[in-house]
Parts: C-alpha cells; sequence; structure tokens
C-alpha cells in the first residue's frame, strides 16, 4: 500500500498559496435604534397611544389658545345652530359654542382619570403589600375588598355620591373607592408569588425586618404591573364620571364636561345629533388612547408578552 505523502511547509514556495477571500455576510446587519426613538419605533402601540393623549393634554391645558370662547357664555339667539365656520361644532339648546364645552371638558375627564388612577394606585398599592405580606392582616383586609367588589362601581359611586353634593373633588372620591379594590387585589396576587422567591427567604433568615424587605425586595417588582393597571383605572375612571354627570349624579351642570354636554342634548338626539355625536367622539378617542397606552406598557414591561428578542 502506498503511503500518502506529507507536505512540507518548507517546500512550498509564497507564490503558490492563494488566501481564501473572506465569505460575505448573507443576513444584512441588524440595526439597533436606541434612545426614546428607538423605544417608540420597539412599541407602536405605546407611540400612537401616547401621542393622542398628550395631545388631548395640550389641548385641555391650553384650552383658551384653540379659538375657543367662554364655553358658559349664553346666547338664544344663536341656539340650537348647525355646525360652522363660525362654530365648528354648532350650538345647544342655549346657545353655548359645542366646540368650546367640548376643549374645556377634556380637562374635567383628564384631571378625573389621572387623579383617580394616582390615588387608587397609592392606597391600592399600600392595602396590596400589607395584605399579601402579613398573612394575619390577609384574611381581614381582603374580606372588606371583596364586600367592595361585589357592587358594581358604578353603582357605587353613585351611592357615595348620593350622600355628597356634585363636584369634581367627590366625583374622583366615589370613583376612587370603588377602584381600590382592583388595584389592591392585583397587588396581593403578585406580592403572593414574591413573597416565596428564594432572596425573600434568604432576607428573612438575615433577620430582615419586614418593613425593610417590602420596601427592597417586594415594591419594587410590584411598580409595572400596577403601572399598566393604573392606565385601565385612568380609563375607566373616565367613562364613569361620563355616566355620573350623564345621569346628574355627577359635576354640576355648570362645570362643562362631556358627559354634561351629552345629558344636556340627548332632548335633542334625533333633531340635532352633533351636540352629543362630538363629545362622545373625543370620549370614545381618549379612552382608546389610554388602553392603548396600557397594552403597549404591558408588552413593554412583561418579559413573556414580549415580541422580539
Amino acid at each position: 500500500m502506498a503511503s500518502a505523502s506529507v507536505l512540507n511547509p518548507a517546500d512550498v514556495s509564497p507564490g503558490s498559496v492563494k488566501v481564501a477571500e473572506p465569505t460575505r455576510d448573507i443576513m444584512p446587519p441588524v440595526k439597533v435604534r436606541k434612545g426614546l426613538w428607538g423605544f417608540m419605533w420597539r412599541n407602536p402601540t405605546i407611540a400612537v397611544g401616547g401621542t393622542i393623549l398628550l395631545l388631548m393634554v395640550i389641548m385641555a391645558v391650553f384650552a383658551p389658545l384653540f379659538w375657543t370662547v367662554d364655553p358658559t357664555a349664553l346666547a338664544p339667539a344663536r341656539r340650537t345652530r348647525e355646525p360652522s365656520l363660525e362654530h365648528w361644532f354648532g350650538t345647544d339648546m342655549l346657545g353655548r359654542d359645542v366646540y368650546s364645552r367640548v376643549v374645556y371638558g377634556a380637562r374635567v375627564s383628564l384631571i378625573v382619570g389621572f387623579a383617580v388612577a394616582l390615588f387608587s394606585s397609592i392606597i391600592g398599592l399600600t392595602i396590596g403589600l400589607v395584605s399579601g405580606f402579613v398573612r394575619w392582616a390577609d384574611g381581614i383586609i381582603m374580606r372588606i375588598m371583596d364586600g367592595l367588589m361585589s357592587i358594581p362601581s358604578i353603582l357605587l359611586a353613585i351611592a357615595l355620591m348620593a350622600l355628597t353634593r356634585g363636584s369634581v373633588g367627590n366625583v374622583i372620591l366615589a370613583i376612587t373607592v370603588a377602584e381600590v379594590p382592583r388595584v389592591s387585589r392585583l397587588v396581593r396576587g403578585v406580592v403572593l408569588s414574591l413573597r416565596e422567591q428564594p432572596y425573600v427567604d434568604a432576607a428573612v433568615a438575615a433577620g430582615t425586618r419586614t418593613p425593610v424587605i417590602i420596601w427592597r425586595h417586594i415594591l419594587p417588582n410590584t411598580i409595572a404591573p400596577m403601572t399598566v393597571q393604573a392606565t385601565y383605572v385612568c380609563a375607566s375612571a373616565m367613562i364613569v364620571e361620563s355616566i355620573l354627570s350623564f345621569i346628574g349624579a355627577g359635576t354640576p351642570p355648570i362645570i362643562p364636561s362631556w358627559g354634561n354636554i351629552m345629558a344636556e342634548g340627548r332632548a335633542l338626539w334625533q333633531v340635532k345629533p352633533y351636540i352629543v355625536f362630538f363629545p362622545a367622539v373625543f370620549l370614545s378617542i381618549t379612552v382608546l388612547a389610554v388602553n392603548m397606552l396600557g397594552d403597549g406598557l404591558r408588552d413593554a414591561l412583561d418579559p413573556r408578552m414580549a415580541k422580539r428578542i
């Protein structure tokens, strides 16, 4: 059998060896967008919902700059006029400009939505942390929350408003009381899963006090789900406020709000539908924007919902 010859490197001349060309990348390089623009590009739902909500906030804050007039000014000679260049959304049965009332009405809905989301999140977070981590208090607190949740939120808000006079502050208080149980149960469920984690057991074994464990180990992990829940509470609060104002149990009729505008125009719905149509459209768009923002935050903050790796 012939033996294979071994190539000696010393016998190879430099010009007889060719170096292979580097292979080309089959896949094009991936452009990673960073910063705020990259975050918005990866989360279009947050971008769209946040942009619409920001425009609504700007409209509410700078309402006098958007070619509006006094939303409470009466002009009986101009009542129930159709939309025109002079009155973009027409006038109501008292001659008030519907466009100005809709723009100023955004203030009430946004204030109520943001305030209820803030207060219910703070109160619900406190109750949920205590109930989820302190075992002996769980039974007492949760039975109270279950009792409140057994009553529909709108009925509970109507009952609370019946005990007080109509004002924006009382509306915020009534809706907050109705929304706190839902936030507290969400936080409690998160805490129940977190307190069984090894790092919490290690902190307990090391003699760390309960308030310190809650502040350092439990609270940071509840911020993300509570933030998402706050957006849904905000949207729900706007709808409940409009319902209360529509049935006469919310803000006083003198205050322009989307619910009041629709309530005043329902008697003329068949002949002058624009009085109800425009505030309803603005309410729907605002609630949709808040819900889109909440869905986007859920996808961005929950790794299990991530669409891209």
